[in-house]
């Protein structure tokens, strides 16, 4: 048995407000503060003997309170972002004064795709990672030399040296549960999102997925555009155990791309979960048939997260999101007819938009009228097809990702749609989606019939309207 450098798995403090979305970086604080869990640092911690998580962001840690523990570590691993890059930097320059000996790495889709210029950031960061990770971080924790490690870049004789890509990885059940580490490290009171139950715990059951949108980060720089599973008892089985370790979790969510990609795989997983007798929701495309849908709902399914995007098939096309309008609508009354929940997400200024296809976007929304929706700004990460077609037409300005408070910018802009226009039309989708007096009624008969759930819309609703009067803040100024 090798002996393990003494490791510290950090999902960074970031500015006040900030969530923990999807992957753990989410760009932006939300229009409800949520935090989903770190299942990427989870994952290689629960390989490396002897880690410890931190996830500073629920558990409102600083970067004073973070700081000390660089003492009583070998190695620190970070989780990075594009928005949060420049803030983690910092986080890892201060870890380094604390402790000189302690070696820095990064991981996640930014420093994956911009190795070199993320190792040119600051000295203190001593390698980055590659995709997947998982074993990568695993052979450096043994002590390794970087050299010999694959799927990594790193510093030697002041410059960068990078190794060997390393293989996806195949067979998925050779990672070990992450819900130990999160027993271990986490608080699951601390995780909450609006549309689940709480407290609910979230993991993936496999990696990739099949669509080929231009502007989905994961598939195109870390999880890759093949869908590879766990297999059912290993998904079961890990299910089962956080049931025992978290009798509390009134819901699992599975964070795959799309848990919908493999049916016969979703369906199997279904019926094991409904003699188990849990509660669980899942990402999923808007073109599930009605007999799977039944299926999962009548083995513990409550709720479906569908990425709808716009209602102009036109703008489907062109980011290749591979759903017809007709479909998703025919799917989203079968869902709704099975009691299924349908929390929606759209995103504003994709390549395509136009004045008429915002209008057309709300009205689809308003029309298939799911439980709750997100609406984002079009974000072309580096590694994406979006950013690519972004930075060779001209469409990208200059500007970030997000502001010094944590909204989110429009950065795309285009000569028929200016970014300003694009940044508005978020506030006037959730004004007229959720201002309508069918949707007002529907959520006050909700909370009468559940106070509990009452309290938590009422104090959700108040966070709600001070993301709309953030972004009025944020909002610039609209050219004459």
């Amino acid at each position: 048995m090798p002996e393990y450098l003494r490791t510290l798995f950090l999902h960074p403090p970031s500015f006040q407000g900030f969530d923990g979305g999807a992957g753990s970086r989410y760009q932006a604080r939300r229009e409800v503060r949520s935090f989903w869990y770190p299942t990427w640092l989870a994952q290689p911690a629960a390989l490396v003997p002897g880690s410890r998580l931190v996830d500073a962001p629920p558990a409102g840690l600083t970067l004073d309170d973070v700081a000390p523990r660089a003492r009583d570590y070998d190695l620190a691993v970070l989780h990075t972002s594009t928005p949060s890059f420049a803030h983690d930097v910092r986080v890892a320059e201060t870890l380094k004064a604390v402790n000189p000996r302690l070696r820095v790495g990064l991981v996640g889709a930014h420093v994956a795709v911009r190795r070199e210029e993320a190792l040119a950031a600051s000295p203190a960061i001593d390698f980055v990672c590659g995709s997947e990770f998982d074993f990568t971080i695993l052979e450096v924790a043994e002590g390794r030399p970087l050299a010999t490690v694959a799927g990594l870049s790193y510093r030697a004789n002041g410059g960068c040296r990078r190794t060997p890509e390393r293989r996806p990885l195949e067979d998925m059940d050779a990672l070990p549960s992450v819900v130990d580490v999160y027993h271990r490290d986490l608080v699951v009171e601390q995780y909450f999102i609006g549309y689940l139950f709480h407290p609910y715990v979230s993991l993936y059951t496999g990696r990739g997925c099949r669509s080929k949108c231009t502007f989905c980060l994961w598939p195109q720089t870390v999880g890759g555009q093949r869908y590879r599973t766990r297999s059912v008892e290993h998904v079961v089985a890990e299910i089962a155990r956080a049931s025992r370790l978290f009798p509390q979790v009134q819901e699992y969510f599975f964070d795959d791309d799309t848990f919908t990609d493999d049916l016969p795989r979703a369906e199997a997983i279904a019926r094991a979960l409904g003699r188990l007798g849990v509660t669980w929701s899942c990402n999923a495309k808007a073109n599930v048939p009605a007999a799977s849908l039944r299926v999962l709902k009548d083995n513990g399914l409550r709720l479906l997260v569908v990425g709808y995007e716009s209602g102009s098939q036109t703008i489907l096309n062109n980011v290749k999101k591979g759903v017809r309008l007709d479909h998703a609508r025919q799917f989203t009354r079968e869902a709704k007819a099975l009691g299924i929940k349908i929390h929606g997400t759209f995103i504003m200024g994709l390549p395509g938009e136009t004045r008429e296809t915002i209008e057309a976007t709300i009205r689809f929304a308003q029309q298939i009228d799911p439980d709750t929706l997100q609406v984002s700004l079009a974000a072309p990460y580096p590694g994406t097809a979006l950013y690519r077609e972004a930075v060779a037409r001209g469409w990208l300005g200059e500007r970030d990702l997000v502001d010094e408070r944590g909204v989110q910018a429009a950065v795309l802009g285009y000569p028929h749609l200016p970014h300003t226009e694009i940044f508005a039309s978020l506030d006037a989708f959730y004004r007229r989606f959720y201002f309508r007096p069918r949707k007002l009624i529907a959520m006050a008969a909700e909370m009468v019939r559940d106070p509990a759930v009452g309290r938590r819309r009422l104090k959700e609703g108040g966070e709600f309207l001070r993301f709309l009067a953030r972004r009025r803040l944020a909002s610039p100024p609209v050219p004459a």
